[in-house]
């Protein structure tokens, strides 16, 4: 009998100690369980948010010449106010010169909130040397043109999808488009669009722009 009751208080004492392990091991379990629900719901909100951001970026063909880091970055366009901006990347310096000799540098950096839609190299390399050298002489014209390709406001790619906006010559630019594919005046083909500076939001494009 002293036996018996011998071996019912061991096996007692037995779960009485395990059960503390078990209950810590339930523990555990769920913390982990818990750990791995939350992990896996952490990149899909990452995932939406780098989505977002991508969308309110530059875009376009061009946009991948322009370089990773220094000032002529998309990092450091956004510091600068849009001519200087202008003047750290290779691909506008046709442009950049003609801005200085408009003397429409201090202008343009001094603005606020502006839209410029600014041609290429390349753009210009459209227009034969002889006219382009003939328009560079003539400030007032040259002015005309440059101030053309600016609005007075911040455009966002979903204004241009089918917009029309007055000009700081005056004139007016129309422009229609979705996505990344946008084109201004039924000609010109926005190749970088939606690149931030300091005072002004830029749209490279691939042929200047003639006011009327």
């Amino acid at each position: 009998m002293n036996t018996l009751r011998f071996r019912r208080s061991a096996v007692a004492v037995a779960a009485a100690a395990t059960l503390p392990f078990a209950l810590a091991a339930c523990s555990d379990s769920g913390n982990a369980a818990s750990g791995e629900a939350t992990s896996q719901a952490a990149p899909p909100a990452a995932s939406e948010s780098s989505a977002a951001m991508a969308s309110d970026g530059p875009f376009g063909p061009a946009c991948a010449g322009v370089p990773k880091e220094g000032a002529g970055s998309f990092e450091g366009m956004a510091k600068d106010p849009v001519a200087t901006a202008a003047s750290n990347n290779p691909e506008l310096s046709t442009l950049v010169t003609a801005v200085k000799q408009a003397g429409l540098v201090d202008t343009l950096n001094n603005a606020e909130n502006i839209t410029v839609f600014a041609p290429t190299n390349a753009a210009f390399a459209k227009i034969p040397k002889a006219d382009l050298d003939k328009v560079l002489a003539d400030k007032e014209q040259l002015t005309k043109i440059l101030t053309y390709h600016v609005v007075g406001e911040k455009l966002t790619p979903k204004q241009l999808e089918n917009g029309t906006f007055e000009t700081l010559q005056k004139g007016t630019i129309t422009t229609e488009g979705s996505g990344e594919s946008y084109t201004v005046n039924d000609s010109s083909k926005v190749v970088c669009g939606n690149v931030p500076t300091a005072n002004a939001t830029v749209y490279i494009v691939d042929t200047v722009l003639m006011p009327k």
